[in-house]
């Protein structure tokens, strides 16, 4: 199973973000996506759920093609989403946040919060009573909720202090290598990241810089040259 990403352009307001670009990401591993602000990381993740309506080329997942806004239908295919804000119901309890994002999933996946020790136990807390770092716990949780194959998830330790971060990042890691669901993370958190991702991609100037093993970024002396 992978992402075909082929010829790929996308633009907000008239203006192209992301230029013809061609990568084929495996979606069962854990493959960071780098890049200042800017770059086109985030919106290349967008495209790969289909938010982006304003995009040319053609991008499969699992040879079914991802349509531009139609993110409902793209979920679907097996392909969760965690956006950087607004991620959770703050006004609902951790349960009923679940329990909403496995409505058209059932049975529940119950299941799901042993993966996460730091919500497990406050199922009737209310979401926006969380901490940052408990929120976005429960906003992986959730897109776990609909059985996906692979979670793409957007800047998930933005704002975040670092051992917060750390036990996010950390918490990706055991869901992919303990369940074999995908992680693809847009992160900021490069150094950390890199530590935990099998695959690199960066992307500058709406292209990509670099495609491959983290191993060899981390093998380089020099690796600022990307960004």
């Amino acid at each position: 199973m992978s992402f075909t990403i082929d010829h790929v352009s996308a633009s907000y307001g008239g203006n192209t973000v992301i230029h013809d670009v061609c990568l084929e990401v495996p979606s069962d591993r854990f493959v960071g996506v780098f890049g200042h602000n800017g770059s086109g990381k985030s919106t290349l993740l967008k495209c790969m759920i289909g938010r982006i309506g304003a995009m040319a080329g053609d991008l499969r997942f699992d040879g079914h093609p991802v349509v531009p806004d139609k993110v409902h239908r793209n979920v679907m295919l097996g392909i969760g989403f965690v956006p950087q804000t607004q991620n959770v119901f703050p006004n609902l309890s951790v349960w009923d946040c679940l329990r909403i994002a496995a409505m058209n999933h059932q049975p529940m996946d119950v299941a799901v919060l042993d993966l996460f020790p730091a919500i497990a136990n406050r199922r009737r807390a209310r979401a926006g009573s969380l901490s940052g770092g408990q929120q976005q716990m429960l906003a992986v949780a959730m897109a776990l909720m609909t059985r996906p194959k692979v979670v793409l998830l957007d800047e998930p330790t933005a704002g975040l202090a670092p051992n917060l971060a750390n036990e996010v990042l950390n918490s990706l890691q055991d869901i992919n290598r303990k369940t074999g669901t995908g992680i693809i993370i847009v992160e900021q958190n490069v150094v950390t990241a890199l530590r935990m991702a099998e695959r690199a991609i960066i992307m500058k100037g709406g292209r990509v810089a670099y495609d491959g093993p983290t191993t060899e970024l981390q093998r380089q002396e020099d690796l600022w040259h990307y960004f």
